[in-house]
């Protein structure tokens, strides 16, 4: 009897464990389905506020070096133009002041107000040449004379630059005309130095330059300002989500941008999702560590005190833990599918290939399909098969001999309708079924967990599953009903 009893004991550890080492597998069990896998971090492709600040940095300095660029030009064009509208009022005046003398040769009448012109080298100078004629210079000018190309006639004025004085850039403005009293063409030409025109322009771009630069600190300072202020909202909800880590919090809290907040409403709601699957695997775990306790004490109590029927005692009551087991860990796993938010399965292969295995097993049953070919529920696909292939089973089973399994979209939802032609279920019976072990007919062989299964991992789905009368087989109907994902 002593070796009776530590041979069951010890198949009792293998095959049956204690309340505490089952509760140990199921939630193990849980945790594959439901725990995330271990964090790997993924490669950094750089800071974000960096790139936005590189781009903001790289689009300021292109528009402020454009901008500087035409402006520049601008600016230049206009004080070039300025300094080249006083050369030509001086020429005007050079001509409207000019008269021939008793002698034929050309002079002023009276001088330009000018000072520099009477001064020895000043860098403004003035000339009237004519062919044939001695040149008519300005003080300015003492022994030297400026360079009259003959070649071009200048009815207009024409203004270039010239190094014809050494040491001297000058900028040359001149013009023929003829006077009164003479059929010469005197070229009028008035210099003066570029350093006055060179040092405006170097003065203009030199406060351009510091203003642009000043200008695109600024922009460069608002917009990492701006980077860092527009941002704060995800540095805080990743120090929320830290705490959140951290058991210090259980949501992310706080009020966020409108841009921010439904990305925290989802982090939030996997949160919860997250909480209750972990809820209900340690309330599953419990439910069968306890659904355990009966039959692991009769086992126990048969082998220590000798029972003759030990045999059978320990076959039935390991049916009843198998029955557990299986319908936990069924529940399990689809409560581990469920968090996957892309489960789709198509509905009509998954009725075939129920319909072909059934068929297989009750080779005197018929069974016919018919309906909607293209539904995709929102179901992993070996749940839906578990679903399909309970309810056919049944019907096959405990039906007459017929099985119609009807498949439509009904609001929103995937109806599977699964009746047969047996005596069906009193009205009193059909919420009672759905119990786990409650089998109306004892007479064939099951577990009595079909049903239970099926409304569990239907409603882990956000389904349902309802028992009617069939109107056109007499039996009983199944109505299955998922959520649509076409």
């Amino acid at each position: 009897m002593a070796t009776l009893a530590q041979t069951l004991g010890g198949l009792r550890q293998r095959l049956f464990p204690t309340k505490a080492e089952t509760a140990e597998a199921l939630e193990a069990e849980y945790a594959r389905q439901l725990d995330p896998p271990p964090r790997h971090y993924t490669r950094s492709t750089g800071s974000v506020s960096r790139r936005m600040l590189l781009v903001a940095t790289a689009w300021i300095m292109l528009l402020l070096v454009g901008g500087g660029v035409a402006l520049d030009r601008v600016l230049v064009s206009t004080v070039t133009k300025n300094f080249d509208d006083q050369l030509d009022y001086l020429i005007k005046a050079m001509i409207f002041t000019a008269e021939i003398d008793p002698n034929g040769e050309v002079m002023n009448n009276r001088e330009l107000a000018d000072q520099r012109f009477l001064e020895y080298n000043s860098g403004a100078y003035w000339q009237i040449s004519g062919t044939g004629h001695t040149p008519y210079i300005s003080r300015s000018l003492f022994n030297r004379y400026l360079i009259a190309n003959r070649q071009h006639r200048d009815d207009d004025v024409h203004v270039y630059d010239s190094r014809e004085i050494p040491d001297q850039v000058l900028r040359i403005a001149e013009r023929d005309a003829k006077l009164p009293g003479s059929d010469v063409r005197w070229r009028f030409q008035v210099a003066i130095s570029r350093d006055t025109l060179d040092a405006q322009i170097a003065t203009l771009r030199r406060t351009l330059v510091r203003s642009f630069v000043l200008l695109g600190l600024g922009l460069i300072i608002m917009v990492a300002l701006q980077t860092w202020f527009g941002l704060l909202p995800l540095r805080r909800v990743r120090q929320e989500i830290a705490r959140l880590r951290a058991g210090e919090s259980t949501r992310v809290e706080g009020k966020l941008p409108a841009e921010v907040a439904p990305l925290v409403e989802e982090l939030n709601a996997l949160v919860e999702h997250n909480d209750r699957q972990a809820e209900e695997a340690r309330r599953h775990a419990g439910n069968l560590a306890h659904a355990l306790k009966t039959p692991l004490s009769v086992i126990m109590n048969a082998a220590a005190a000798g029972q003759d029927d030990l045999d059978a005692a320990v076959i039935r009551e390991a049916r009843t833990m198998r029955r557990q087991i299986d319908h936990h860990l069924a529940r399990a796993r689809a409560v581990g599918r469920r968090g996957s938010a892309h489960s789709r399965a198509a509905v009509w292969p998954s009725i075939e290939a129920v319909e072909r295995a059934v068929a297989r097993l009750y080779p005197n049953v018929r069974i016919d399909i018919d309906g909607q070919k293209d539904l995709v529920a929102h179901i992993e696909r070996q749940d839906l098969d578990d679903l399909l292939g309970n309810l056919v089973e049944n019907a096959a089973k405990y039906g007459g001999g017929s099985v119609f399994i009807t498949a439509r979209v009904e609001a929103g939802f995937v109806e599977v309708l699964v009746e047969d032609d047996g005596r069906g279920i009193p009205e009193a019976d059909r919420i009672r079924i759905f119990d786990r072990g409650v089998r109306l007919d004892s007479g064939k062989p099951g577990t009595g967990l079909g049903l239970a299964i099926v409304r569990d991992v239907a409603e882990i789905y956000d389904g349902t599953v309802s028992l009617e009368e069939s109107e056109d087989l007499g039996g009983l109907l199944v109505r299955l009903r998922l959520p649509a994902a076409n």
